[in-house]
């Protein structure tokens, strides 16, 4: 149960951060503009990006999809990470919140443990 408990909690904080960043594209700030104008990203794509962002979260969260959810999550911080890369800024937290995706997943839901075995 602690390991169940313990990955629900891993796996919220990088949700809450999708959710925080999806909130700032439906907001629409002068400072989300200068940052998708840095990233080389049309200003159009705000919206999509922001519902998208949302609706993996949504898919993460539910038990029963919860694993398509990483994938699809894994995927967005993948793009995320390259749109960084490409301008040369800092992209470390982006590897660590897709980490923080599967590892969450990864203890609140046993019938990964098999297909990922961590040896001791």
């Amino acid at each position: 149960m602690k390991l169940i408990w313990t990955g629900r909690v891993i796996s919220v904080l990088p949700c809450l951060l999708f959710i925080f960043s999806a909130i700032l594209k439906l907001i629409d700030g002068p400072d989300v503009t200068k940052g998708f104008a840095h990233l080389g990203i049309p200003v159009s794509m705000m919206l999509p990006l922001a519902i998208l962002e949302l609706t993996c979260v949504v898919v993460y969260l539910v038990p029963q999809t919860a694993i398509l959810g990483a994938i699809l999550l894994t995927g967005f911080i993948g793009g995320a990470i390259c749109a960084h890369w490409r301008v040369g800024d800092p992209f470390y937290v982006h590897i660590v919140i897709g980490i923080m995706i599967w590892a969450g997943i990864y203890l609140r839901d046993s019938r990964l443990r098999p297909l990922i075995p961590i040896r001791r």
